[in-house]
C-alpha cells in the first residue's frame, strides 16, 4: 500500500492508492477545506465579497474568479468544484446565445443556481444561527447544586412493654368525647299563623321584630316564616321588602283588598 499526502496553507488534499488490477475502482481522492464547506459555500463567498445581487449575477466575472479560486487552492481534481465550474461555464454559454421568441417566454439560464444558492443561504444562516447559541450556551456556567446530606435518624429501640406503657398514657392523657343529645321537635305552624293574626288585629303594619321576639328558637322562627308566607299565599296579608337583608314590613290586607 502507497500513501501520498500533499499538506498546503489552506488547503489539505489526501491521496490513498491501493494496487488494484487494471480493471479495478479509480483511486479514492478526499478534498477538507476549512474554509468552505462545498463549492455552493465558494460561490456564495465570492458574491458576498464583490456584494452582487444574487438575482442578477454577472456569470462571466463570477466564473472567472470561481477559477482562479479553485486554481489558488489547488482545487484542480476536485470533482464537486469542477463540476459547479463546468457549470457556471454553460449559463455563460447560454447567456450569449441570441435569445429566440420574446422576453416573456426567455427562461433565465441563471435561474436554477439562484435557486440553489438561496436555498444554501438560508442553510448557511440557520447553520449561524445555532452556532452562535452553541457559543452563548458554552459561555455560561450553570448553577451547582451540593446536596445538604442529613443524618437518618436512629431506629427506636423499645420493648413490648415500654411500647404498651405508651399508648396507655396517651389513651388516658386524651378527654372524653362530647356527646350531645339532639332532639327533634315539630314546628308549629298554625300557632304562628295565630300569632300573626293576632298582631294583624291590633294594627295594619307590622314588622318581622313584632313577630318573632329576640333570641327566639330556630324553629320559632322557621314556623314563623312559614306562617307568613301562607297567610300571603292566602292573601290576609302582604310582604315588603325595601332591599336585600332589611326587614320586612308586613300589612294586613283589608276584606275588600282581599276579595
Amino acid at each position: 500500500m502507497t500513501t501520498v499526502t500533499t499538506v498546503t496553507t489552506v488547503t489539505t488534499v489526501t491521496t490513498v492508492t491501493t494496487p488494484y488490477a487494471d480493471a479495478g475502482p479509480p483511486p479514492a481522492f478526499l478534498v477538507d477545506l476549512p474554509e468552505y464547506a462545498g463549492p455552493l459555500d465558494l460561490l456564495l463567498s465570492l458574491i458576498r465579497d464583490e456584494r452582487i445581487d444574487i438575482y442578477d449575477i454577472p456569470i462571466a466575472s463570477i466564473c472567472r474568479q470561481f477559477l482562479a479560486r479553485i486554481h489558488a487552492l489547488g482545487l484542480n481534481e476536485a470533482a464537486d468544484y469542477l463540476e459547479m465550474a463546468a457549470r457556471l461555464i454553460r449559463i455563460k454559454a447560454q447567456m450569449l446565445l441570441p435569445r429566440t421568441g420574446t422576453d416573456e417566454t426567455w427562461e433565465d439560464p441563471r435561474a436554477e443556481l439562484v435557486r440553489r444558492l438561496l436555498e444554501y443561504q438560508q442553510i448557511r444562516e440557520a447553520v449561524d444561527v445555532l452556532e452562535r447559541y452553541g457559543e452563548d450556551r458554552r459561555n455560561r456556567f450553570a448553577r451547582s447544586y451540593t446536596p445538604v446530606s442529613t443524618p437518618s435518624p436512629a431506629p427506636l429501640s423499645l420493648s413490648l412493654a415500654e411500647l404498651l406503657a405508651a399508648v396507655d398514657r396517651v389513651l388516658r392523657a386524651a378527654s372524653e368525647p362530647v356527646l350531645h343529645d339532639i332532639v327533634p321537635r315539630a314546628l308549629d305552624v298554625d300557632g304562628a299563623m295565630d300569632t300573626v293574626r293576632a298582631v294583624l288585629a291590633l294594627r295594619a303594619r307590622a314588622r318581622w321584630s313584632d313577630i318573632v321576639r329576640s333570641g327566639a328558637e330556630p324553629w320559632e322562627v322557621l314556623s314563623a316564616l312559614l306562617a307568613l308566607l301562607e297567610l300571603a299565599r292566602r292573601g290576609e296579608l302582604r310582604l315588603r321588602q325595601a332591599r336585600p337583608f332589611a326587614s320586612v314590613e308586613i300589612d294586613r290586607e283589608s276584606a275588600g283588598e282581599a276579595a
